[in-house]
């Protein structure tokens, strides 16, 4: 499949800023069932000062703010070809190695509630691509979908308790859940092309766990699948922070505001 993508990041801040630094992740590399065509960043207010794959082997980029500016515009726009190879990325590879993906993090770590749940599944650890299948229902049961109840600092637990979460939460409790397990796991950031929507709020993150045998798969919690052709991979992590599509930090310019345009939709192999 062809999906085009258009992403447009704004910053408005309420002064100018003093001094700012981003790292972004929001290239997409040709890897993992996917080719990427074509991509392009633009920045206004922002200027280039590295380059590099991080330690995830995330493409990243690392930009400076313009001091005096009160607002960052980051536009990317690109294709990638995609292939559905039923949620099976295949095996490890990047600077990382497998046993870091079974440390905890703050945000996956488990409390009494995770643990609970991880206990009432009775899971059979021998047969894991099947118990991973049934945790990922599981934690689509215990937490509904629900926008505008978390933020990126919420936990796997906290939101495991509160019943309501997104992707992001979804991800981080089956992660927590996995390694809690003995199983190796980590966050992906991306996009999914949906059906009869193009523009979209945000885009997407999904879980994916070590398995024997078959290597990395992808279980997308929220969605209730392992992902397919519509997905496209961004970044991975031990959690939303070595995922994420923005971080950084700034030296003045008061309150900030942040809005976001995306668009993800399926492109003819003419076009």
């Amino acid at each position: 499949m062809r999906i085009r993508v258009s992403h447009t990041t704004r910053y408005q801040f309420d002064g100018p800023v003093v001094h700012g630094l981003q790292r972004l992740r929001l290239m997409p590399k040709s890897t993992h069932g996917q080719v990427v065509d074509d991509w392009s960043m633009e920045l206004d207010g922002a200027r280039v000062e590295a380059q590099y794959d991080d330690h995830n082997h995330n493409h990243t980029t690392l930009v400076s703010i313009v001091p005096g500016t009160s607002a960052i515009t980051v536009t990317c726009a690109g294709t990638v070809q995609t292939r559905d190879s039923a949620g099976v990325i295949g095996h490890h590879s990047g600077h990382m190695p497998l046993w870091c993906f079974l440390n905890q993090t703050g945000l996956t770590r488990p409390g009494a509630r995770l643990r609970a749940l991880v206990a009432s599944l009775e899971l059979d650890r021998k047969a894991t691509l099947a118990s991973l299948h049934r945790l990922k229902d599981a934690v689509h049961e215990a937490v509904r979908y629900e926008t505008g109840r978390t933020d990126s600092t919420t936990t796997a637990e906290e939101a495991l308790a509160a019943g309501h979460g997104v992707c992001q939460d979804h991800a981080h409790i089956f992660i927590g859940a996995a390694r809690h397990l003995g199983v190796p796991a980590r966050y992906v950031s991306g996009y999914l092309l949906m059906e009869g929507r193009v523009e979209q709020d945000a885009g997407h993150a999904w879980a994916e766990a070590h398995v024997a045998g078959l290597g990395w798969v992808g279980f997308d919690v929220s969605n209730r699948i392992c992902p397919d052709d519509r997905y496209v991979r961004v970044a991975t992590g031990c959690d939303y922070g070595e995922a994420a599509p923005v971080t950084g930090m700034t030296v003045g310019g008061g309150q900030t505001d942040l809005s976001v345009s995306l668009a993800v939709e399926q492109q003819s192999s003419e076009q």
